[in-house]
């Protein structure tokens, strides 16, 4: 039999019945839901309270004696006490209680009725549901037990167990079990220990019950600049690692490669509304206008003490505007620091334009987590050029390709093959692989690789065509060394490892700014090593050989 069955109950091995009622809460007794009794009850109280209100303000208007009432006057009335009975004995499970009988008391759902009732079915569709104390890191305490079946009947709601308890390990570990009680789905191999949930409260991830383990490698050493990085990837793709750091050594024996920063600043647009498309236009001159400038710059530059406003682009679209805010943030990726300084400036300009109807912070014209030309053309973020030039020899021994294959590779491919795609900043064999793989080992917004993976990349021959000039040009890559997910153990751990862990002391937005060098040359490095494989004919034979699993998959199937 495959359904792990519930211990017996304590009390049925001789134990009192007076013990059963004592396990009883009063919110037992409620017909409904204990959320759902509340919500009725304030509803009628207040809606009871206006209706009579209203019907007494219209005998005075009228004249009416106020002890005349009709019938729906009296059932009001009725209802307003009992609105306020039941809400003066804290919302009336007492009161309630002290009128039911136990043995009409609702009894509280048990999901393991519903495991066990699952006991005919097929072995395969049946998921071992162990007790929490058997579950691997749960607590294991009858008060935990209690607050378990709470979660589990609705109760008390799964959010509220990190504010509630003080311990955010132990709510994660009664949420976990409280989820497989109610799906009766297993979450064996998700770990829940040798992680600090502490770190994340408030600030990287809600309702946690584990976390998920993703391998790291390392790449390099990445020459560049005349430094040298170790690169940490986090990634499930075989070869991408292996792939990266062939690059890696071929930019390194070929002398380095060098980056160049060309723009720093994230940007927020958020858009408003007027009666007119005139009126839209005004904002938007008086917006654009250099002699305003640094009056808005003062307003807005108060959200931060690395807040510096660069510039606002505006745009028209009928009686709506969107004005797109660009501002240097330090070593922060900035979206916070960015939208607060939006803020302010909107207060602002509500004084002079007070018929502006602010619809949203954000309209999408900054553009955040979507392909967008505005980014591709304008930039956002860190705008990264990182190029070398590739020997002859090392094409030849180390890539296993020779210069003018790769050249014509990437034009059919990075350029005509992606024109003909349609690409939005996709001119580029796979430039998305690595800035994934390190956004994630260092703790940026994964979300945000949408755009800062745009990029196009170029190669041709130069030194009378012996040798091979490649380069990638990133305009909108996104990171910060401050912030967000940097701040737990293993990204930052990452950050470290490349020497660029929290805010630079000496020049603030320097480590963040480093980052971004350190990305766009590990793209170089991928493109490189991707491009030559392709050019060699070598992409499939490797990915049989790094990205494949010997293991029977069939074996590996679990339950649904």
């Amino acid at each position: 039999m495959a359904v792990r069955r519930r211990p017996p109950n304590p009390s049925s091995a001789g134990e009192p019945a007076k013990s059963q009622k004592q396990n009883l809460k009063a919110s037992d007794a409620l017909p409904l839901p204990l959320y759902l009794t509340n919500g009725l009850f304030f509803t009628l109280f207040f809606t009871v309270a206006y209706f009579l209100l209203h019907r007494w303000r219209e005998k005075i208007r009228t004249s009416t004696p106020l002890h005349v009432l009709t019938l729906s006057e009296i059932a009001a009335l009725f209802s307003l006490f009992a609105s306020v009975i039941y809400l003066l004995g804290f919302f009336g499970i007492d009161f309630v209680q002290s009128f039911v009988s136990p043995n009409n008391a609702r009894a509280p759902h048990d999901p393991w009725n519903d495991v066990v009732a699952v006991e005919q079915q097929p072995k395969n569709d049946v998921v071992r549901v162990a007790p929490l104390s058997a579950s691997g890191g749960g607590a294991s305490s009858e008060e935990d037990e209690d607050i378990i079946k709470s979660v589990v009947s609705g109760t008390t709601p799964s959010y509220s167990l990190e504010a509630s308890l003080g311990d955010c390990r132990r709510a994660a570990a009664i949420r976990r079990e409280a989820l497989q009680r109610t799906t009766c789905r297993s979450l064996e191999g998700l770990p829940l220990e040798g992680f600090d949930y502490e770190s994340i409260l408030g600030q990287c991830c809600e309702m946690p019950v584990g976390y998920v383990q993703i391998p790291v490698g390392v790449a390099g050493p990445l020459l560049l600049d005349d430094e040298e990085f170790t690169v940490p990837m986090a990634t499930t793709e075989g070869c991408l690692v292996a792939s990266t750091n062939r690059g890696c050594k071929a930019i390194h024996v070929s002398g380095g490669a060098q980056s160049v920063v060309l723009k720093d600043g994230m940007t927020r647009a958020p858009v408003v509304r007027f009666s007119s498309a005139a009126r839209a236009a005004e904002l938007k001159f008086f917006v654009e206008d250099p002699l305003n400038f640094d009056s808005l710059a003062v307003v807005f530059n108060r959200s931060s003490r690395f807040a510096r406003l660069q510039r606002i682009q505006c745009a028209v679209a009928g009686k709506n505007l969107y004005m797109r805010f660009t501002c240097s943030t330090g070593d922060a990726m900035g979206m916070n620091m960015v939208s607060k300084g939006v803020q302010n400036v909107l207060d602002f300009l509500q004084s002079d334009f007070p018929d502006m109807d602010i619809i949203g912070i954000s309209g999408n014209f900054c553009s955040d987590k979507k392909p967008a030309a505005v980014n591709w053309i304008e930039g956002r973020g860190k705008s990264v050029v990182c190029e070398a030039v590739i020997r002859e020899e090392v094409v030849r021994k180390v890539l296993k390709t020779n210069v003018a294959a790769l050249v014509e590779l990437n034009v059919l491919k990075n350029l005509t093959g992606s024109a003909m795609a349609g690409a939005l900043g996709g001119f580029n064999a796979h430039a998305s692989n690595i800035v994934s793989a390190i956004y994630l080992a260092t703790g940026q917004d994964p979300a945000q690789n949408v755009e800062s993976s745009h990029c196009i990349t170029m190669m041709e021959a130069v030194n009378n065509g012996k040798d091979l000039h490649v380069s990638v040009t990133m305009p909108s890559i996104e990171v910060g060394t401050v912030g967000g997910g940097t701040q737990l153990a293993s990204q930052s751990a990452c950050l470290n490892l490349l020497g660029v862990k929290g805010a630079s002391k000496d020049s603030p937005g320097s480590n963040s700014r480093k980052l971004a060098t350190i990305v766009a040359g590990s793209v170089l490095a991928g493109e490189l090593s991707l491009m030559s494989a392709l050019a060699a004919g070598q992409l499939v034979k490797s990915h049989m050989k790094y990205n494949r699993s010997s293991r029977d998959v069939s074996k590996l199937a679990c339950p649904s």
